[in-house]
């Protein structure tokens, strides 16, 4: 039995990190970028347009950054399943993200070998809190 492809919408403000995650994508037989935004005021239109599996957002972008288009994004489509990817680790950014209703957030310096099966787990309803964010949800 074949499986469905998972779409995934990918929001980053760096275009070579967008790059670097369509052909990481490009390279599974089941996960497949529908769209990019380099903006969180992008997200909105672009989830529309797109209808992702997986929203995988970055936090630090200009105009409209990753907390503030999560927060807009749930407001409006509360099932979205966001995963966030960032290079920054900030305790109170990770529990807001949380209690917003993210399904996860890792870091760019986490194995990248690790990423399709992250984005997999939220694809399939779960969860993907990486292993240096996950004691931040307890403190």
């Amino acid at each position: 039995m074949e499986s469905a492809l998972i779409r995934v919408l990918v929001v980053d403000d760096h275009a070579f990190v967008r790059a670097a995650l369509i052909d990481l994508f490009a390279g599974t037989d089941d996960i497949v970028a529908v769209g990019e935004c380099a903006d969180g005021a992008e997200v909105l239109s672009a989830v529309q347009a797109t209808r992702p599996d997986v929203v995988l957002m970055d936090v630090d972008m200009p105009r409209v950054d990753g907390v503030e288009a999560a927060r807009a994004l749930l407001e409006t489509q509360p099932d979205a399943r966001i995963l966030i990817l960032t290079g920054t680790i900030s305790a109170a950014c990770i529990r807001e993200v949380h209690l917003l209703g993210a399904k996860g957030y890792l870091l760019k310096g986490d194995d990248p070998s690790e990423l399709t099966e992250r984005v997999r787990e939220v694809a399939a309803g779960g969860t993907a809190w990486g292993p240096s964010v996950a004691k931040y949800l307890s403190a």
